[in-house]
């Protein structure tokens, strides 16, 4: 008759397995990632700046118009800073930022470092019941430390998409003055403009 310590030994070695098993296949998953920065909305993009609709309200005719609206728009554009011929009509992208190493290789890696270290100094007799428990240890390490670099890239992308919409924000505002300063520029040399 067998002792119920060796009836034990195979018990040991298939949690041993199974604890392995389940560290490797969680390490395949990837946590869910953070929503991106969403503080202030964009604002639109600068492209409808020049679309005026300008009616001579003093008899100018065409040349005098075109003479007009080339005067008012270098005045517009020494007023606001805002060249609209030169402009990026386009909001600033904001680039992705990844963790690396990719989400997952700590969890991998601890669990298996965990369970290689947890047989070496467990006792000859409970190899397994000491990787079964570094493998979990190491797994634990191993999801703190991904955890920890996938929200390391999350603050570095919202840092990234707050100084994009701090851009956009100020390209807006300059398109604006511009706007602002060539229509009361059109309206003072006696133009209607909508």
């Amino acid at each position: 008759m067998s002792s119920p310590r060796s009836c034990l030994q195979p018990v040991w070695r298939s949690g041993l397995t199974a604890a392995l098993c389940a560290g490797l296949l969680a390490a395949c998953a990837s946590p869910p990632r953070p929503a991106p920065y969403t503080g202030s909305p964009r604002p639109p993009p600068v492209k409808a700046v020049t679309d005026l609709s300008v009616y001579p309200s003093r008899g100018q005719n065409a040349t005098t118009q075109r003479r007009d609206r080339y005067e008012c728009n270098a005045w517009a554009v020494g007023e606001s800073g805002f060249d609209p011929a030169t402009s990026r009509n386009v909001p600033t992208p904001v680039p992705r930022v990844e963790a690396d190493p990719p989400s997952g290789y700590g969890l991998a890696a601890g669990t298996v470092t965990g369970a290689v270290i947890g047989a070496a100094v467990g006792s000859p007799y409970h190899t397994g019941q000491g990787a079964a428990i570094g493998a979990v240890v190491g797994a634990a390490a191993g999801a703190a430390s991904d955890a920890s670099r996938e929200a390391r890239a999350a603050r570095v992308e919202d840092a990234y998409a707050q100084r994009a919409a701090q851009r956009d924000a100020a390209g807006s505002e300059q398109a604006n003055r511009y706007r602002r300063a060539l229509v009361a520029c059109l309206e003072g040399r006696g133009y209607a403009v909508r």
